[in-house]
């Protein structure tokens, strides 16, 4: 049976991008032709699309926040610090689901929540124009897709056309049948130049063998300077309380007054920092119990996340949160979590239709997910982020301030104590990271 790797990374660089010919079902024509595809991939990305509504753009969003919370639920048993790029994710999937047929794609529309009306495809696109945009310089955020496929195999134009004009992605051929530990390399290489080698051998050993036959990249690199970036001077040791009854540690501990997005209820505190340009913000999620982060995780919902956020407003606090680094030796292995969330289909040999990818022309080379690798990495600190790769609770609004003209006390955001965080784009919506830090000391 041939395989179809679908590899999700956190990277640097813009959207790759290729002419590949648009006649027949396309072989791979050969290192030359692939060498200058790649060099135009360097140079493109995917055009924004006229026509496609605020709803289609609206749905978008909404299918890849429901499917971010749904998949850190399946991840959150996991112990440890834990960081995922679900909007990496959704994308890679989005661009794998373009080629799949019949009930496999019925599945993935349904465990993916997309809408299979139409549309997607080009609010994608959009999404991805605006994330790549050259002209910015207020923060570094770029996507890039690619697709890695066998010198000799045949893959469908239409596929090539749909993952080249509306996500960026160029394609290279290799020689997985004769040279698989070669084209992992070539893979994982590629990958560690994109990443400032942040992610390094994502493709672990017999990862790639003769069997397969694609693998779909989609990978994002962000790095973006606080609005108010914390003063250095004030960044302290403070004592951290760690999940699982652990002994408590010292941690560096950043510092910060002043008026912040704010919402609070009896069980959890809500705190958002934005980035630099205003268009991505961190928000935290702390829940008051020392050792209440699994029962927020249990609680977490799409709508859920709206709501807190919904609930924001400025208030003056005091910030106290660690300085912390998730850089996980291995990658995640996400096949196990996406059949257990429903995507049973996708991962069958012998029930998966991939046909809108290539024609199998035998048992051997009928196409399916083998497995799909995810490695996140996040920094935080003094002057902001780095990151390369859903209990219905009412908030009420901010209460008035009280009539007097000294101002009211700060409130009082510690986080000494396991927290999550999501880094959003404030315009789409889009959660584009979900993290959680049970010890800062730790690395992984």
């Amino acid at each position: 049976m041939a395989s179809l790797g679908v590899v999700c990374i956190l990277s640097l660089l813009a959207c790759a991008s290729c002419g590949t010919d648009h006649g027949t079902p396309v072989r791979p024509p050969g290192e030359r032709a692939y060498a200058e595809a790649t060099e135009e991939a360097r140079r493109t990305g995917p055009e924004p699309v006229e026509g496609v509504t605020e709803a289609q753009s609206s749905a978008l969003a909404s299918a890849a926040n429901s499917f971010s919370v749904e998949l850190w639920r399946s991840l959150g048993a996991r112990d440890g610090n834990l960081a995922v790029s679900s909007g990496s994710i959704s994308l890679a999937l989005a661009m794998t689901w373009a080629g799949a047929r019949g009930e496999t794609a019925s599945q993935m529309a349904e465990k993916l929540h997309f809408d299979d009306t139409g549309g997607l495809h080009g609010a994608a696109a959009n999404l991805l124009a605006r994330w790549n945009d050259p002209e910015r310089d207020s923060y570094e955020l770029r996507v890039a897709n690619r697709l890695f496929g066998d010198r000799a195999f045949a893959i469908e134009k239409e596929f090539l056309a749909l993952t080249r004009d509306r996500y960026g992605a160029g394609i290279e051929g290799l020689d997985f049948r004769g040279a698989a530990e070669r084209s992992r390399s070539r893979i994982n290489g590629w990958v560690a130049g994109q990443t400032r080698d942040r992610i390094r051998d994502l493709l672990p050993k017999s990862s790639i063998d003769e069997g397969t036959r694609l693998v779909l990249v989609n990978a994002v690199y962000f790095l973006g300077r606080w609005q108010a970036p914390f003063e250095t001077e004030a960044t302290s040791d403070a004592v951290f309380h760690r999940s699982g009854g652990e002994p408590t540690v010292r941690v560096p501990t950043m510092h910060r007054t002043g008026s912040h997005r704010y919402a609070e209820t009896d069980e959890l505190q809500v705190l958002e920092l934005p980035y630099e340009g205003a268009d991505f913000a961190m928000t935290l999620l702390l829940p008051r119990a020392v050792h209440g982060c699994s029962e927020l995780e249990g609680q977490l919902s799409a709508d859920q996340i709206a709501r807190w956020i919904g609930a924001l407003g400025y208030e003056p606090v005091e910030v106290a949160i660690p300085r912390f680094e998730i850089d996980p030796a291995e990658p995640l292995r996400l096949a196990g979590s996406l059949r257990a969330m429903g995507m049973e289909l996708a991962f069958d040999p012998r029930a998966a239709d991939f046909t809108g990818i290539a024609k199998a022309s035998g048992s051997e080379d009928r196409l399916f997910i083998a497995e799909v690798f995810h490695k996140a990495f996040v920094k935080v600190d003094e002057a902001g982020t780095e990151a390369a790769a859903a209990t219905a609770v009412d908030m009420g609004p901010t209460a008035a301030a009280p009539p007097f003209d000294e101002p009211p006390p700060p409130k009082v955001f510690r986080a000494d104590h396991p927290f999550l965080f999501l880094i959003r784009d404030v315009r789409s919506g889009v959660i584009l990271f979900t993290g959680r830090v049970s010890d800062p000391s730790a690395r992984s």
